[in-house]
C-alpha cells in the first residue's frame, strides 16, 4: 500500500509540475501574429499602400470536373452560348464537352483552341503549325490555315468571325481570311517567340505579346506596327483586350498583368500577384472582373475598377494554364497540369 501511495504522490508531483511549465510558456510568449498577406493593383509602383485580403477572398464551390486528358491542360475556350466548352491538351487531343452534363462529343487534334464568335466553328493550333478550323456540330475538319513554321501558341478570331490570328514560335503573328483560308498578313518584329494574340473589339487591331517581353500593337489592314508597349520584365504569356476595346490586358512571367490604355500605350495599372508565372489573364463580358491562371495551381479574380482581389478559386493539384469565361460571366473554366478541367461558379 505504501508503494502504490509513493507512486500515484510521484504522477500527482510531475503533473504539477507540467502545468506549471505550460503557464510560464504561454506567459512568456509575446511573438507577434502572422501578418495577413496583401496582394493589390499599384500604379506602377509595387510600394503603394496595399489591401489585405478579406472576407470577400472566398471559395466559390466547384460545379464540375472534366477527366479525360493524360497530359496537361493547355487550353480552354466556352462557346458563345455557354453550352459547349473545348479543351486543349499538350499530347495534342482537344475535347470538346457538353457543360450540362460534362459528357464527351467529340476528340479532334491541337494544343490551344478557340470558338469562333457564332460558335459554329472551333479552331485549334495543331503540332504541324496549322490552325485547323473544326465544324462543332460535328466534329468534321473545315478547313486548314497555313504560313507558320513553327509551333502555334495561340489562335484568335475577330469579333465579326472573318479572321483568324496565330501566335507562333517562329517570332511572327499571322492573320487570315477564314472563309478562304487566304493568309492576309504576316505580322513581324518581336525578337522571340509569339505566345498570345487578340483582336480589339472593332477588328481594326491586333495585339501580340511575346517572349522578348513586349506587347506590339498592330494595324489589321495593312500589318503596319502601331505601337510597342513596354514595361514587362519576363516573358509576355498572354494578351487580351477589354469589352469595350480602350484597355488591354497583358500577363507576364514577371507575375504582374498590366492594364494599358490602347490610344496611347501608358500603363494604367499593374497588378502585382505575387504567384509566381501567369499563364493567362481574361476580362469578364462585363468588363468589371479580371481572372488570372497561375503557375501557383489557383485562378484568381479581381476588381478592375479599385484593383482587390475578390476571390481565389482552389482545387486544382497543378499550375493553371488556362482560363476563360462564360458569356454570362456566371461560370469560370480552367485547364491544368493536373490533367482536369473544372467549372468554376462565381456569381
Amino acid at each position: 500500500m505504501r508503494h502504490i501511495n509513493r507512486i500515484a504522490g510521484s504522477r500527482i508531483a510531475t503533473l504539477s509540475l507540467c502545468a506549471l511549465m505550460l503557464v510560464a510558456i504561454v506567459a512568456c510568449d509575446t511573438s507577434d501574429p502572422i501578418p495577413t498577406p496583401i496582394v493589390r493593383f499599384t500604379d506602377t509602383v509595387p510600394h503603394d499602400t496595399p489591401t489585405p485580403l478579406t472576407a470577400k477572398t472566398q471559395l466559390p464551390a466547384v460545379s464540375r470536373t472534366l477527366e479525360g486528358h493524360a497530359t496537361s491542360v493547355s487550353s480552354v475556350a466556352l462557346s458563345p452560348d455557354g453550352q459547349t466548352l473545348a479543351s486543349a491538351s499538350t499530347d495534342e487531343t482537344v475535347k470538346v464537352w457538353k457543360v450540362s452534363d460534362g459528357s464527351l462529343l467529340h476528340e479532334l487534334i491541337g494544343t490551344n483552341v478557340t470558338f469562333s464568335p457564332d460558335g459554329k466553328i472551333l479552331a485549334s493550333g495543331s503540332g504541324d503549325n496549322t490552325v485547323k478550323l473544326w465544324n462543332v456540330t460535328d466534329g468534321s475538319l473545315v478547313r486548314r490555315l497555313e504560313g507558320h513554321t513553327a509551333q502555334l501558341n495561340q489562335v484568335a478570331f475577330s469579333s465579326d468571325g472573318k479572321m483568324a490570328a496565330a501566335a507562333s514560335s517562329d517570332k511572327t503573328a499571322r492573320i487570315w481570311n477564314v472563309s478562304s483560308g487566304t493568309l492576309l498578313q504576316t505580322l513581324e518584329g518581336h525578337a522571340n517567340v509569339v505566345y498570345s494574340v487578340a483582336f480589339s473589339p472593332d477588328g481594326q487591331t491586333l495585339a501580340s505579346g511575346s517572349k522578348d517581353s513586349t506587347v506590339k500593337l498592330w494595324n489589321v489592314a495593312d500589318g503596319t506596327l502601331v505601337s510597342t508597349l513596354e514595361g514587362h520584365t519576363h516573358i509576355v504569356t498572354s494578351v487580351v483586350f477589354s469589352p469595350d476595346g480602350k484597355t488591354l490586358a497583358s500577363a507576364s512571367g514577371d507575375s504582374t498583368v498590366k492594364l494599358w490604355n490602347v490610344a496611347d500605350g501608358s500603363i494604367v495599372r499593374t497588378v502585382q500577384t505575387q504567384a509566381g508565372q501567369l499563364n493567362q489573364v481574361a476580362f469578364s463580358p462585363d468588363g468589371q472582373t479580371l481572372a488570372t491562371a497561375t503557375s501557383g495551381d489557383t485562378v484568381k479574380l479581381w476588381n478592375v475598377s479599385n484593383g482587390d482581389l475578390l476571390r481565389v478559386l482552389e482545387g486544382h493539384e497543378a499550375s493553371v494554364n488556362s482560363v476563360a469565361f462564360s458569356p454570362d460571366g456566371q461560370t469560370i473554366a480552367s485547364g491544368a497540369s493536373d490533367r482536369t478541367v473544372r467549372l468554376w461558379e462565381v456569381k
